[in-house]
């Protein structure tokens, strides 16, 4: 089997069998197979598209190209959930808690953030001692004893993707449905659970502009998660504004911590009922999702997913005593009001150029080497719909550098957008796909 032919074959328009795709990342893998060669090949899988046996067996062959993470030592039903990212999406810390003290084994590999604001890992550590470095047996024992445990990526999982994604990268051959679906499943597949419950984001501060764009993604994962064996559903959420108020590492963690107490923005709870509806029913906890949501909301009346993100923090060497006390995350030296310049209703929001303003206070990361301040960001007072008054404040933005809070107020102020008549709000969730 050449490269060349499988080229050809491919840019002519014809479908590669399952063999031809292992053998061509299995090649890749090992080094056999040069960049140039499969830099062509993506171009002709862009311009050619994949089939639904084609993507799969992508899929597979990738998840298959390095660890695989097993968790057969965990009794009962793991279930995982991931999200395709946005402004504000602090949504497994609480989600986690929240579906683990209804029963559910939480056992979920995550990585670092690289872009606007921290991944779960980086939000997490705001928690003094918290480490997601622990070794496989613990990341177990802990899911087996509390029910849930969260590590960083350790393991060489889906490596085939790493290498193929870099390439997509600098090839213009990143935005292409099959090969963002099988980026996305193969290490999902790779990292072991049994379930998976997927967040796909659409809006102007999601990966997914357009929400059919953000519908077919869902689909193609869906269908990808089943042919797996896996059990596998999408909800579509909308990501035209920050998810809650806060943006930003500690801020994102202190709104978490409110959800879990009963005091967290609608749109947030809303999501986090609707994912976790969905992880306690394929978790087999429940037999429908009003029962399933029923358990949610008195986790939460009760105080036991509370307490469980305090056990779960404790159990990774993080304080607890921060999740009844706040003021223990933490905090920036600087905290000013930004105040509109304009009066009238907020007609829209540039979803990412709010996440662009942590990232310039210091709240993300615009390289991988870059070190994150896990207190700066922003908490937002007003969104989507509401009225607002010249001087009437839109924000509290929290700072370390006061050039970079000028620069951050001014790009903030312009990320908004007034009308004079009142805005009809869009569903927040966009439809469910199963």
């Amino acid at each position: 089997m050449r490269m060349y032919d499988l080229i050809m074959k491919k840019r002519n328009g014809a479908d590669l069998t399952k063999e031809e795709i292992n053998f061509m990342i299995s090649e890749y893998t090992a080094g056999k197979i040069p960049d140039y060669q499969m830099s062509a090949m993506m171009m002709a899988i862009y311009f050619q598209g994949m089939n639904e046996e084609e993507t799969a067996a992508l899929t597979i062959a990738m998840a298959n190209s390095g660890d695989m993470l097993d968790l057969s030592a965990i009794g009962g039903t793991k279930v995982d959930k991931h999200s395709t990212g946005g402004v504000g999406d602090k949504t497994s810390i609480a989600l986690g808690p929240m579906v683990a003290s209804c029963g559910v084994k939480i056992a979920k590999m995550s990585g670092r953030g690289l872009g606007h604001t921290g991944g779960t890992i980086d939000k997490l550590e705001s928690f003094e001692g918290f480490s997601t470095g622990i070794s496989s047996k613990h990341f177990i024992d802990q899911v087996n004893r509390i029910g849930i445990s969260i590590m960083g990526q350790t393991l060489d999982l889906a490596p085939a993707d790493k290498k193929l994604y870099a390439l997509r990268d600098v090839t213009a051959t990143v935005d292409n449905m099959s090969l963002i679906a099988s980026s996305i499943m193969s290490k999902k597949l790779a990292s072991g659970a049994d379930a998976i419950v997927l967040d796909v984001k659409t809006g102007s501060g999601a990966f997914m502009k357009k929400e059919e764009d953000a519908f077919t993604l869902a689909k193609e994962m869906v269908t990808l998660g089943k042919h797996a064996g896996r059990k596998t559903v999408a909800v579509v959420s909308d990501m035209d504004q920050p998810l809650g108020f806060a943006v930003g590492n500690a801020l994102e963690v202190k709104e978490a911590i409110e959800t879990l107490q009963g005091n967290g923005p609608k749109d947030f709870v809303k999501l986090c009922m609707t994912l976790g509806s969905q992880m306690v029913v394929a978790g087999g906890k429940a037999d429908t999702l009003e029962q399933a949501e029923e358990m949610l909301a008195r986790a939460i009346e009760e105080g036991t997913a509370l307490r469980k993100l305090a056990e779960f923090v404790e159990a990774q060497g993080g304080n607890p005593a921060a999740v009844y006390d706040t003021s223990l995350l933490p905090q920036a030296a600087i905290v000013e009001e930004i105040c509109s310049e304009k009066e009238g209703y907020i007609e829209k929001i540039v979803c990412d150029e709010i996440g662009i303003c942590s990232l310039i206070l210091g709240g993300g990361r615009e390289t991988k080497e870059s070190e994150i301040d896990l207190s700066v960001g922003l908490v937002l007072h007003k969104k989507v719909g509401d009225y607002v008054r010249v001087g009437e404040s839109l924000a509290t933005i929290h700072a370390n550098d006061e050039k970079k809070l000028g620069v951050a107020k001014e790009r903030f102020l312009k990320a908004y957008t007034f009308c004079d008549k009142q805005i009809e709000k869009s569903d927040f969730i966009k439809g469910i796909v199963q």
